[in-house]
């Protein structure tokens, strides 16, 4: 018996096929990768039932085949608009690496005809299955037509693994003030009147990792940054968790302000395993944000327009194409990972004016233990080469991937503590940092190099807090109080051994670099970005006059997943007094200010009582760093206060997400 084509308007079928156009409309109106991956569901979902259709009832329903159609067809023309790449999908393997100039056709975002052409490429195959089952349903051809719509539902299962699913932000773009600010920084540093800065930062490195802070081992070299310098005790991350404290710390501004408010994964394209990461990260963080947005303003664009050279070193993490790339943001030069060292894929590259290449192979750091001994070479050779050939002063970032886990470390560090790999590594990383050192000293430029340590966020598996609570992606003070340590020998800015007990965080670098370096634009003095909110401030007035810099009107933020979990701040102890003037207590009595840090509800970081929510909770920072008590109730102006602070942040973050003034 011949299939038959029913072309009577059944109720199931007509419904089936409106929801194909409708999701296709949905997506060229949302313009959401979500949207798009709601599409491809539809085409599973409807070839399996168009395949039940013609084997159970002998019959292709042409509404849903044509709801199918429209479907696939607002799939690609999405993403030959809006696609932020040339629109081959997952047949470009992330695996193999490769230099955009030589892979014009793969790499970038393309142009309408590569967009086009990749996208059709993609979905070649269930377009000829959708036309030959049409064909042969028509002219009574039963098995073909069963075997067509088989294939069908293999091959549409096939598309999502592969379609393309880079696409631009669905968002406000601040293009025109990031341009404008970097054509107004005046291009006037050299060496001899501008700092070189190394800016050094770690990975799950906690506050009581280095001996400074009481470590159990020893870390003399970064120890001298702050025996040299000064330390700030109460210094934080401005989130717990890696890509959004880097997203503050080179923007100046929370990671919120630009959809990066989680871990960002590879976007690489490759089907194993099952192209899982390049669905989650437009998922995860909205907008389809693939990392730090290229109209973001970063310190190393700031620098790079005032005259300095800038190199980046180690671990990025901030996206791994076009826009996102180091060196799409303001650094001449990369060495190191896109990508976390537990993701995959894994490996380093070099690169340079957005092109880059896998230099040691992809499986070289399936075992990472030279990883330490390769950046170090990398930034000393960079380092060397930049003071030796050029005016320039410079800019290096020195993103160490340690310790964050899975660890390891050289065979001449290996066992070197007795702790375990987690302290040899950092005792590696600590070794060949004085290197480091001993060759700014030999080029002449130690005593005129800003050096800055710090960590991204607290320790996970393993590490110390030093009697904090909590640890990394929590917002205690365990997850987000870190290290931080600073010198400049030639600055005069603080004398030497220096310890300030006031509140700062990594959104406070951009500024204080740029003040420290006297960064200007059109003569006028620490030029900084004036079309977008900056949240961070200068540590200057903290160096000089050991005054807040974080009070009611300017509070460090503690967010995860675009929720603020708490807030902190200064108070006077004048006017406490003046509330709590019965109060005798010696914190009030023995400080000038109080810290104090407060959550509207946070989850217990106990984990027998992980259903426990600690509500309106308030603590003293300056006399129980550990959040060991709750003084709202002793306190409660305090608590309503900053509860209400939070309130206003939230609502502003809302209305105007990215901070456009």
């Amino acid at each position: 018996m011949k299939i038959q084509i029913d072309k009577s308007m059944k109720k199931f079928p007509v419904t089936i096929g409106a929801v194909g156009a409708l999701a296709a409309i949905a997506l060229l109106i949302l313009r959401l990768n979500l949207v798009a991956i709601v599409n491809a569901a539809y085409l599973m979902i409807t070839a399996l039932i168009i395949f039940l259709g013609v084997i159970a009832k002998k019959k292709l329903y042409v509404p849903m085949l044509a709801g199918y159609g429209l479907s696939l067809l607002g799939i690609i023309t999405y993403f030959v608009i809006w696609g932020a790449d040339a629109g081959f999908g997952a047949f470009t393997s992330g695996l193999a690496g490769f230099s955009s100039a030589s892979h014009t056709l793969l790499t970038g975002e393309g142009s309408f005809l590569t967009r086009l052409g990749g996208n059709l490429l993609l979905a070649l195959p269930v377009i000829l299955l959708g036309v030959l089952l049409f064909v042969f349903a028509k002219n009574g051809k039963k098995i073909l037509s069963g075997l067509s719509s088989f294939f069908l539902v293999i091959f549409s299962v096939v598309f999502l693994l592969t379609m393309n699913l880079r696409s631009e932000p669905n968002t406000k773009r601040l293009w025109e003030g990031h341009n404008d600010y970097l054509k107004g920084v005046d291009k006037n540093k050299t060496k001899k009147n501008s700092p070189n800065v190394l800016f050094v930062l770690m990975d799950d490195l906690g506050y009581g990792d280095i001996s400074l802070n009481g470590a159990i081992y020893e870390t003399p070299n970064i120890d001298s940054i702050g025996e040299e310098g000064a330390e700030l005790t109460n210094f934080y991350s401005s989130y717990s968790v890696c890509s959004p404290a880097r997203f503050a710390a080179l923007t100046g501004r929370y990671p919120y302000r630009g959809h990066a408010d989680n871990v960002i994964y590879p976007t690489v394209n490759t089907i194993s395993p099952f192209a899982a990461t390049r669905l989650f990260n437009s998922i995860e963080m909205g907008a389809n944000v693939d990392g730090m947005m290229g109209d973001e303003i970063t310190v190393a664009e700031t620098f790079k327009a005032a005259g300095y050279a800038t190199g980046a070193f180690g671990k990025w993490h901030l996206g791994d194409y076009g826009e996102y790339l180091p060196t799409n943001q303001g650094f001449d030069y990369f060495y190191g990972s896109h990508h976390v060292n537990d993701m995959t894929p894994f490996y380093h590259v070099t690169e340079e004016n957005g092109e880059w290449e896998i230099v040691h192979g992809t499986d070289e750091l399936k075992d990472q233990k030279d990883a330490t001994k390769l950046i170090h070479e990398e930034i000393t050779e960079w380092i060397t080469d930049t003071v030796t050939n050029s005016d320039e002063p410079f800019f290096a970032y020195y993103a160490s991937p340690w310790p964050h886990a899975p660890l390891f470390v050289g065979d001449e560090f290996r066992g070197k503590t007795g702790m375990g790999t987690y302290a040899d590594c950092v005792t590696e990383f600590d070794y060949y940092l004085g290197e480091l050192f001993g060759t700014l000293e030999e080029l002449g430029e130690l005593d005129d190099t800003i050096i800055i340590f710090t960590s991204d966020n607290g320790p996970a598996l393993q590490g110390s807090t030093n009697e904090l609570r909590g640890g990394k992606y929590l917002a205690y003070e365990g997850g987000q109080k870190v290290p931080f340590l600073i010198r400049w020998d030639n600055g005069n800015i603080f004398e030497k051994g220096s310890s300030f007990d006031e509140s700062a965080t990594v959104v406070d670098l951009f500024p204080t670099l740029v003040e420290m370096c006297g960064i200007t634009g059109g003569g006028k003095e620490n030029y900084m970005p004036t079309d977008r909110e900056i949240d961070g401030t200068s540590m200057l007035p903290i160096f000089e006059e050991e005054t807040p810099i974080h009070t009611k009107d300017n509070p460090i933020l503690h967010m995860k997943r675009e929720k603020l979990k708490s807030i902190q701040y200064a108070f006077s102890t004048d006017a406490l007094l003046k509330e709590y003037s019965d109060y005798d207590f010696d914190v009030l009595k023995n400080n000038e200010y109080i810290q104090f840090k407060y959550f509207q509800n946070i989850q217990n970081d106990n984990s027998a009582f992980f259903d426990k929510f600690r509500k309106n909770w308030l603590h003293i920072l300056t006399d129980d760093s550990g959040e060991n008590y709750n003084r709202a109730e002793v306190y409660p102006t305090v608590a309503e206060e900053m509860n209400n602070r939070m309130n206003e942040i939230m609502t502003a973050f809302k209305e105007n997400r990215r901070g456009i003034k």
